[in-house]
C-alpha cells in the first residue's frame, strides 16, 4: 500500500504532462484500488482527464464513474458518466451504468429512460451486449414491479426469458407477477422451457399458491437454500448460555411498519411479561412512519436500526446484545436476511409467521405452530422442529378498530343481494378457485363477488375470467386499497368471506373473524392450505371447515340462502371475540413466554 502512495506523486506528474497512457493510467488507477486506495484513484484519473486530449476520454471517464458509484458518491459518479456519453453515445454499459444512478438518486424516471434507451436499440447492440440487453431487462423489470407496475414488469420479464429461459430469479419474479395480475394459467409455456421446468424454479412462496403438496413446497425451499448458500456459511463462535435475570427475545424484521406481520403481532410486543422478558427488536425497515410502526417501536425494550448494516457487522450487533431466542418474522419472503441468521447470532433461533411453509434453513431450530395447521403427519416436510401453541399458532391485536361502517353504495355495492367477498392478496386466486366462486354466484341469483384488486390488469383479466365461465363481469366488485380502519370496516358490509386455495387467508382471515364475517374455507395438505382452518378451530366453527371444492361450493350456496345462520354466525363470533381463546392474546402470549422459558432452560 505504501508503494501505491509513495508513487502517486510520479503519476500525477505524468498524468499532467500528458506522459500517462490510457492504458497506464489504467493499471496504476487499478493498482490503488487493489490497495483500498480508491480517493487517490480518482484523483489520478481526474488529473489525466483535466488535462484531456485523448480519443479514449469516455473509457476514463467511465472508470472514474464506477469508483465514485463504489464509493457512494452518487451525483459524482451521474456527471462522470454524462461525461463519458458525451464523448461516446453508444457506450451501453455507461448507459445503463447512468440508468443504476438515477436509481440511487431516487429518479426513478431517468433511471427508465436511460435503460429503455437501450432496450430500444435492440438488435443495432450487437451480439456482444447480449449479456447487458437481458440485465437491462431484468432491472426494467425489477424497478417497476418495486413501483407496483406488473403489466409493465412482467412484459420487460418476458422479454429477458424468450432470450434465456434458464434465468431461475427472472422466471420465479415473472411466475409471480403472472399470479398477481391473473394472468392464466401462470406458468405459461415459454420457448425452451415446458411448465415442469418452469415450477422447479418457482420461489417458495409463489409456489403456496400453485400447489398444496409440502413435498413440493420443501423442494423449492430447499432449491433456495443451495442456490443462495452453495457453500455453508461459518456462524459466529458458539457461546455458553446466558442465563440473564430476563430472558432476552429479538425479533427481527423489515416488516416493522404497515404490514401484515406487524399488524398480528404488536399488542404480543406490548404483553410479554417484562419481569421476566427483556424484548429487542432488531429493524431494517425503510418504508413509513406510521401509528403502527410507532407503536412496534414503543412496545420493545430497545429496539435497533441494522438497516445500514451489513450481515457480519448486524449478527455481532445482535450478538452483542446476548439475545437468547431470535425469532426471524420473515422465512424466504421479500426483505428477509438469511444470511444474518445464517451466522447465528443467537443460540435458539425460530421463524414465526412470515412464509407459512419451511424455510428449509438450517440454522432455524423451531417454527411457532399448533395441532391443526401443522399436525404430525406434515412435520416431515419442515425442517424446523414444531413449537406448538395448545390452541392457535395465530397471534392476533385487540386493539384494531373499524372506521365508521360504509354504505353499500359508498363501497360499489349494490341496494340488494348477498354479499360474498375474499380481501386476500389476488396472487392467492387460481383458476380453479375462481371457477368454484363463479359456480356459486350461478347458484345464488343477485348475489355479487366483492375482491381486493388494485391493478387495472387483474381487475380486466379477472372480468375476462367471469365472462369465459358465463358469469356477468358487473357481478364482480373490486376494492381498491384503503386504511386500516377502513378495511376492517368493510367487513360489516359483507355476508361471508371465501378462502383461497391452496393458499389460504392468513391475516385476513384474522381480520374478517374479528369484525364478525363468517369464513368458509378450503383446508389442504400443508401449511398454508390450513391457516383459516385453525383460526376456525380455535373459534369453534368447524362446520365452515371444508376438503374440496364441491363441499366448499355447496356451504357457501347454502349459506347464502340462509340468512338466519349467516345472523348466528355473526352473533357466534361476537362470543368469540369477548370471551374466546382465538383473540386472547394475553393468554396466547404466556402460552408462548412458557415455551420460551422451555427452550432456554433446555440449553442448560
Amino acid at each position: 500500500m505504501e508503494g501505491e502512495i509513495a508513487e502517486l506523486p510520479a503519476l500525477l506528474r505524468r498524468a499532467w504532462q500528458r506522459q500517462l497512457s490510457l492504458t497506464a493510467l489504467i493499471e496504476a488507477a487499478q493498482s490503488l484500488e487493489q490497495a483500498g486506495q480508491h480517493v487517490p484513484a480518482i484523483i489520478l484519473y481526474q488529473t489525466w482527464l483535466q488535462r484531456g486530449g485523448s480519443p479514449m476520454a469516455h473509457i476514463a471517464w467511465y472508470n472514474l464513474g464506477v469508483l465514485r458509484f463504489t464509493l457512494g458518491d452518487w451525483p459524482g459518479a451521474q456527471e462522470a458518466y454524462l461525461e463519458a456519453l458525451r464523448v461516446a453515445p453508444d457506450f451501453w454499459q455507461a448507459r445503463f451504468n447512468l440508468g443504476l444512478t438515477y436509481e440511487r438518486l431516487g429518479r426513478i424516471p431517468e433511471a427508465l429512460s436511460e435503460w429503455e434507451r437501450i432496450i430500444d436499440a435492440g438488435d443495432s447492440l450487437g451480439s456482444e451486449h447480449g449479456d447487458l440487453f437481458k440485465t437491462t431487462l431484468n432491472n426494467v423489470g425489477r424497478v417497476l414491479e418495486d413501483r407496483q407496475q406488473p403489466m409493465r414488469a412482467m412484459v420487460a420479464l418476458t422479454r429477458s426469458l424468450l432470450l434465456d429461459p434458464r434465468q431461475a430469479d427472472v422466471l420465479h419474479h415473472w411466475i409471480y407477477l403472472r399470479e398477481k395480475i391473473c394472468a392464466w394459467p401462470v406458468i405459461s409455456p415459454l420457448p425452451r422451457l415446458n411448465s415442469a421446468q418452469a415450477q422447479d424454479k418457482v420461489s417458495a412462496l409463489a409456489l403456496l399458491s400453485l400447489t398444496d403438496d409440502p413435498q413440493a413446497q420443501l423442494a423449492a425451499a430447499c432449491r433456495y437454500v443451495q442456490a443462495k448458500f452453495p457453500t455453508p456459511v461459518s456462524p459466529l463462535p458458539v457461546v455458553s448460555p446466558y442465563h440473564h435475570p430476563r430472558i432476552r427475545v429479538g425479533y427481527c424484521s423489515s416488516d416493522f411498519c404497515l404490514h401484515p406481520v406487524a399488524m398480528l403481532t404488536v399488542e404480543m410486543f406490548e404483553l410479554h411479561d417484562r419481569e421476566r422478558f427483556a424484548v429487542h427488536g432488531f429493524c431494517w425497515t425503510t418504508v413509513g412512519d406510521s401509528p403502527l410502526r410507532q407503536r412496534v417501536i414503543k412496545a420493545m425494550d430497545h429496539f435497533t436500526l441494522i438497516g445500514e448494516l451489513s450481515d457480519e457487522e448486524a449478527a455481532r450487533q445482535i450478538r452483542a446484545q446476548e439475545i437468547d431466542i431470535l425469532v426471524d418474522l420473515h422465512g424466504q419472503t421479500l426483505g428477509a436476511r438469511p444470511r444474518l441468521l445464517a451466522l447465528r447470532p443467537a443460540p435458539i433461533q425460530l421463524t414465526y409467521l412470515g412464509l407459512p411453509a419451511t424455510t428449509a434453513f438450517p440454522w432455524i431450530d423451531h417454527v411457532i405452530a399448533d395441532r391443526f395447521v401443522l399436525p404430525p403427519e406434515l412435520v416431515p416436510y419442515f425442517t424446523e422442529k414444531p413449537l406448538y401453541m395448545p390452541e392457535v399458532f395465530q397471534v392476533s391485536d385487540r386493539h384494531r378498530r373499524p372506521s365508521a361502517v360504509p354504505s353499500r353504495l359508498e363501497c360499489g355495492l349494490p341496494a340488494e343481494g348477498f354479499v360474498f367477498c375474499c380481501f386476500n392478496n389476488p396472487t392467492k386466486i387460481t383458476p380453479e378457485m375462481f371457477s368454484v366462486w363463479m359456480r356459486i354466484l350461478t347458484r345464488v341469483p343477485n348475489s355479487v363477488l366483492w375482491l381486493y384488486v388494485d391493478d387495472e390488469w387483474a381487475a380486466i383479466h379477472l372480468r375476462q375470467e367471469a365472462a369465459v365461465r358465463g358469469v356477468n363481469p358487473d357481478r364482480l366488485v373490486f376494492a381498491p386499497r384503503v386504511l386500516p380502519e377502513a378495511y376492517l370496516a368493510r367487513y360489516q358490509v359483507a355476508d361471508l368471506f371465501l378462502d383461497t386455495f391452496p393458499f389460504n387467508a392468513g391475516t385476513t382471515a384474522n381480520d374478517a373473524l374479528w369484525m364478525g364475517c363468517p369464513v368458509l374455507t378450503r383446508s389442504g395438505r400443508a401449511f398454508a392450505s390450513r391457516m383459516a382452518g385453525a383460526l376456525l378451530t380455535a373459534a369453534g366453527l368447524p362446520e365452515l371447515i371444508t376438503w374440496n371444492f364441491a363441499d366448499y361450493e355447496e356451504r357457501a350456496v347454502a349459506l347464502a340462502h340462509d340468512p338466519p345462520q349467516i345472523l348466528a354466525l355473526r352473533a357466534h363470533l361476537q362470543q368469540v371475540r369477548d370471551h374466546g381463546v382465538l383473540f386472547d392474546t394475553p393468554r396466547f402470549v404466556r402460552h408462548l413466554e412458557a415455551r420460551y422459558s422451555r427452550l432456554v432452560a433446555e440449553l442448560g
